[in-house]
């Protein structure tokens, strides 16, 4: 099970952390729900879990539940800034469609 974590995904979780005093850690996980069927979930400060999966890069570190983990298998987190939002991305090959905001999106299970 890969997922990948981007250089600037990493660099804006070790930012949090410096700045809320909290470990360098994002919990992302899938939830029911949103416009198009499941919904990703950020969760910065985190604690990890005993059935957590740890992806680490460069110092910041992601955990998944196993639940989730089957949902975002081979997909990435990066963060973006563009001219109106920053945030949390997950790119994934495996969405059917998704929704006008990102966090929510659809796929053949």
């Amino acid at each position: 099970m890969v997922f990948t974590i981007t250089d600037a995904a990493a660099s804006r979780i070790l930012e949090i952390a410096k700045s809320d005093s909290t470990p360098p850690v994002l919990r992302v996980a899938v939830d029911g729900g949103g416009c198009s069927g499941f919904q990703y979930i950020f969760d910065a400060g985190a604690t990890k879990s005993e059935d957590d999966m740890i992806f680490e890069h460069s110092g910041a570190t992601v955990v998944i539940d196993s639940v989730s983990l089957d949902l975002l298998s081979g997909c990435s987190i990066d963060y973006v800034e563009d001219l109106g939002s920053a945030s949390f991305v997950v790119i994934n090959p495996k969405a059917k469609a998704k929704c006008g905001c990102g966090n929510s999106f659809s796929m053949d299970i």
